[in-house]
C-alpha cells in the first residue's frame, strides 16, 4: 500500500513538472531570460554595460503585456507598454525637484498611470509597465545617462522583446493553442470527476460544490483565452485545417461543460432514485470517472493522437447501464414511473457526452479538410469579449463608486507615504518600497492581503536561502548563473505560485547585486526590510484608505448574473418554439451566462478573504451563488435536451410558465436596480400556484400508458414531457427564491 502511494506521488510530481515545462508561463520566462541576458552580455563584451542594462530594463518593462491571447493582441500590448514606459521614463528622469514638489507629482503620476487599468486586464498590465518604469526612474541603473537617451534605449529594449515574441510565435505557432486546449481537457475532466463524486455523496455536498464552482470558474476563464487565440488567429489569417480542427474540438468541450452542468440538477430526486438502485449509482459514477480518465488521456496525447490507445471502459459502463435500465423496465409493472423516466433521461445526457468525446477523438485522428465546417467570420467575432476603449469610460469611472478609481487614488497616496518613509529612515533603496507597493496592491483587500503575506514569506525564504548560498561560496560565476536561473523560475511562477515567485525574485535580486557590490549581507537585509515596509503599507492602505469591499460591488455582480441567465432562458424558449438551426445568439447567451456565473463565484471567494466585520450577509451571498449555479444547471439541462432530441412543439402551458419565470427574474433585476416595486409586491400577493394550475400536480397519464404501449415515439414524448415539466417546476421555484432573497438582502 505504501509502495503504491509512493508511486502515485512520484507520478503526480512528474506530471506536474511535465505540465510546468510545457506551459506558456515557462516558455515566456525562457524568452524573458534571453531578452534580459543577451543585452547585458553584449554590454560587458563591448564595455557598454550601462547601455546593455538599460536595454534590458526596456525588455523587462515590455514583458508584462505578453500574456496569452492572439499574437496581434500580444504585440499591440507590448508596443503600447513600451511607449508608455518610454514616456514615463522621460518624465521620471526630470523629477529632481525639492521634496515638497516631488511628492504631489509622484502621487499624481501614480494615480494617472494606474487609472488606465479601467480598460481591462491587458490595459492593467500596460499600466503596470508604466508604474514600474516610474519606480525604476528613481534607481540608478542607467548611471549618468541623459533622460532622453535612457528613453530611446528603453524603446530599443521593448522592440527587442517584441521581436523575440514574434520569433517565438513563428517557431512555435501551435504551442499556446495546444497548451490551453490541453488545459481545457484536464479541467473538463476534473469537472466530470467532481460531478461523479457529487452523485455518490448524500450527506454534505458543500465542499464538493465549492470545488465544482472553482473548477467552473477556471474553466470559463480558460475558454475565454482559447476563444481569443482561435478566433482572432482565424479572422486575421484565414482558415486552416489545423485551426479548424482545434476550433471544433473547442466547440465540443464548451458543449461538454453545458452537458456536465445539466444533470443531475435536483440532487434530492437522484438521492431517492439511487437509494433503491445502488448498482445504477455505481455504474453512473463509474461512467463519469471513465469519461474523465479518457479526457486526461486525450490531453496527454493531443499533439500525438496516434499514440492514444483504445479503451473499452466507457463502452463497458454504457452497456452495463443500458442492460440495467432494460431489466428495470421489464420488472416494472407500472409502465412509466418517474424513476424510470429519470434514469432514461440521465442516461441520455451521458450518451451525448460520450458522443462529444468520440467526436474529439475523430477530429484529432482522421478528418479531411472538406469534412470540417467552420464558423463564419462575422459569427465567430460575436464570441469574443470586446473591450470598450472610448474616452467616456475614463470619465464615467472618475467617481468614488469605481473600484479602479479608488485603487488608483489609494496607490497614489501610499506611494507618497512609502517614499517618505524611505527618505525619513534613510533606507538604502527607497524605490524598493515603491516596487513592493505597486506589485502587491490590488483593488480589493482580500487579494492585497494574500499577496502581502505571500510576498513577505517568499522574501524571507529567499533571503534565508541567499544567506546560505553566500556562506557556502563567494564565486561570482555561480552568482551569475543563479541570478539568471532564479529570474527565469520567478517569472514562470508569478501566475502559478506567487510565494515561490517572490522567493526566486529575491534570490535573483540578491545575486545581481552581489555581482555589483561586495556588501551582499547588507543587500539581503535591506531587501527584507523594504519588503516588510512595503507589504505593511499596502495592507494598511487597502484597509484604511477608501477600502473597496466586495459587498459594494456584489449588487452589480448579482444583477449581471440574473440578467445573463434570463437572456439564456429567453434564447432556449425561442429555439424550442421555432426549432431549426441553433442560432449563434443562443451560444453567445450561454457564454455570457457562464462568464457571469464565474464572476459571481470569484466575487464570493474574494469576500471570504475579507475581515469578518465586512462579510455582511455572507450566508445569503453563498445561497445566491449556489442558487444561480443550480438555476444555470437547470437551464443547461433543459436546453441540451431540446437541442439534442426530437421534440414536440412548445406547448401553451410551457410558454405560460416560462413567461412567469422570466417575470420573476425581471422582478429580481428591478429589486437589485432600484428597490422593491409595488407591482412586484402585488404579484407576490397573488396566491395562485401557476405551475400546478397549468400542469397539475402530476404528469398526465394517457390511455396509451394504461395499455403499456411500446411505441418508441410515445416513449420519447413521455420522457420529454417529464423532463420539461420537472425543469420548469425547478426553475420556477428557484426564480421565486431568487426574487425573494433579492428583496431580503441589504447591500
Amino acid at each position: 500500500m505504501l509502495l503504491k502511494s509512493s508511486k502515485n506521488i512520484v507520478a503526480t510530481t512528474f506530471n506536474d513538472l511535465s505540465e510546468y515545462f510545457k506551459s506558456t508561463d515557462f516558455s515566456k520566462a525562457i524568452l524573458l531570460g534571453i531578452a534580459l541576458t543577451v543585452p547585458i552580455i553584449f554590454g560587458v563584451k563591448l564595455d557598454m554595460l550601462t547601455i546593455g542594462i538599460t536595454i534590458t530594463v526596456g525588455a523587462m518593462l515590455a514583458s508584462p503585456s505578453d500574456v496569452s491571447g492572439s499574437i496581434r493582441h500580444k504585440i499591440t500590448g507590448i508596443l503600447f507598454a513600451t511607449s508608455l514606459a518610454m514616456m514615463v521614463s522621460l518624465i521620471g528622469g526630470y523629477l529632481h525637484f525639492s521634496l515638497w514638489l516631488l511628492f504631489p507629482i509622484l502621487g499624481i503620476l501614480m494615480f494617472s498611470i494606474s487609472y488606465l487599468a479601467i480598460y481591462g486586464f491587458r490595459a492593467s498590465l500596460i499600466s503596470f509597465s508604466g508604474l514600474l518604469a516610474l519606480v525604476l526612474s528613481f534607481s540608478n541603473v542607467s548611471g549618468g545617462m541623459e533622460p532622453y537617451e535612457r528613453m530611446l534605449l528603453i524603446g530599443i529594449g521593448g522592440l527587442w522583446y517584441a521581436g523575440l515574441s514574434i520569433l517565438r510565435h513563428f517557431i512555435f505557432p501551435k504551442a499556446p493553442t495546444e497548451y490551453y486546449l490541453s488545459k481545457t481537457l484536464k479541467l473538463t475532466s476534473d469537472y466530470l470527476r467532481t460531478r461523479g463524486e457529487l452523485v455518490a455523496e448524500t450527506t454534505d455536498r458543500t465542499e464538493l460544490l465549492k470545488k465544482m464552482l472553482n473548477t467552473q470558474t477556471e474553466l470559463t476563464a480558460t475558454h475565454e483565452t482559447l476563444r481569443d487565440i482561435l478566433i482572432s488567429s482565424r479572422t486575421g489569417s484565414g482558415k486552416s485545417e489545423y485551426e479548424g480542427k482545434r476550433m471544433l474540438i473547442f466547440v465540443q468541450l464548451v458543449d461538454m461543460l453545458e452537458l456536465a452542468m445539466a444533470n443531475p440538477v435536483n440532487y434530492s430526486k437522484t438521492d431517492e432514485l439511487f437509494a433503491e438502485q445502488t448498482a445504477q449509482l455505481k455504474d453512473f459514477q463509474g461512467l463519469l470517472f471513465a469519461m474523465s480518465s479518457r479526457l486526461i488521456a486525450i490531453s496527454a496525447n493531443l499533439s500525438t493522437p496516434k499514440r492514444l490507445r483504445n479503451s473499452t471502459k466507457i463502452e463497458e459502463f454504457q452497456e452495463r447501464i443500458k442492460r440495467e435500465i432494460t431489466e428495470y423496465t421489464s420488472k416494472n409493472d407500472k409502465g412509466f414511473d418517474e424513476n424510470l423516466l429519470m434514469l432514461r433521461n440521465l442516461f441520455k445526457y451521458q450518451k451525448e457526452q460520450i458522443k462529444k468525446i468520440e467526436k474529439i477523438e475523430w477530429l484529432l485522428k482522421n478528418p479531411a479538410q472538406r469534412e470540417i465546417s467552420l464558423l463564419k467570420k462575422e459569427d465567430s467575432r460575436r464570441f469574443l469579449t470586446k473591450q470598450n476603449y472610448d474616452f467616456e469610460v475614463l470619465v464615467e469611472n472618475f467617481t468614488m463608486r469605481s473600484p479602479i478609481f479608488k485603487h488608483s487614488l489609494r496607490l497614489g497616496v501610499m506611494t507618497m507615504i512609502g517614499y517618505g518613509v524611505g527618505m525619513l529612515f534613510s533606507v538604502q533603496n527607497p524605490y524598493w518600497i515603491l516596487l513592493t507597493l505597486i506589485v502587491i496592491m490590488r483593488p480589493t483587500f482580500g487579494l492585497t492581503k494574500t499577496r502581502s503575506k505571500e510576498r513577505t514569506i517568499g522574501t524571507l525564504i529567499g533571503g534565508a536561502l541567499a544567506v546560505g548560498i553566500v556562506l557556502i561560496t563567494q564565486n561570482t560565476t555561480v552568482y551569475g548563473i543563479l541570478a539568471i536561473v532564479s529570474l527565469v523560475i520567478a517569472f514562470s511562477m508569478v501566475q502559478r505560485n506567487y510565494k515561490a515567485a517572490a522567493t526566486f525574485i529575491t534570490l535573483s535580486v540578491v545575486f545581481i547585486y552581489a555581482l555589483l557590490r561586495p556588501d551582499i549581507f547588507n543587500v539581503i537585509q535591506y531587501r527584507v526590510t523594504d519588503t516588510l515596509i512595503g507589504a505593511g503599507l499596502a495592507t494598511l492602505g487597502n484597509l484604511l484608505l477608501w477600502p473597496a469591499w466586495e459587498i459594494q460591488g456584489m449588487q452589480k455582480t448579482l444583477l449581471g448574473t440574473i440578467h445573463a441567465n434570463r437572456i439564456y432562458l429567453e434564447e432556449i424558449i425561442g429555439f424550442y418554439n421555432k426549432k431549426g438551426n441553433i442560432p449563434s445568439q443562443y451560444k453567445v447567451a450561454r457564454k455570457k451566462a457562464f462568464l457571469e456565473m464565474s464572476d459571481l463565484s470569484a466575487a464570493f471567494q474574494r469576500m471570504t478573504q475579507e475581515p469578518k466585520s465586512k462579510q455582511k450577509n455572507l450566508d445569503k451571498f453563498y445561497e445566491f451563488a449556489m442558487l444561480n449555479h443550480t438555476f444555470l444547471s437547470s437551464l443547461a439541462s433543459l436546453s441540451t435536451y431540446i437541442l439534442n432530441n426530437p421534440t414536440t412543439p412548445a406547448s401553451e402551458n410551457f410558454n405560460k410558465v416560462s413567461s412567469k419565470i422570466i417575470q420573476n427574474l425581471l422582478d429580481a433585476e428591478n429589486v437589485l436596480k432600484q428597490g422593491i416595486s409595488s407591482e412586484a409586491e402585488q404579484n407576490d400577493a397573488d396566491s395562485e400556484d401557476i405551475f400546478e394550475a397549468t400542469f397539475g400536480k402530476n404528469i398526465a397519464i394517457y390511455d396509451e400508458i394504461q395499455i403499456k404501449t411500446k411505441e418508441e415515439g410515445f416513449h420519447l414524448k413521455i420522457e420529454e414531457a417529464h423532463l420539461v415539466r420537472e425543469q420548469l417546476k425547478w426553475l420556477l421555484a428557484m426564480s421565486k427564491k431568487i426574487k425573494k432573497i433579492s428583496r431580503e438582502t441589504n447591500f
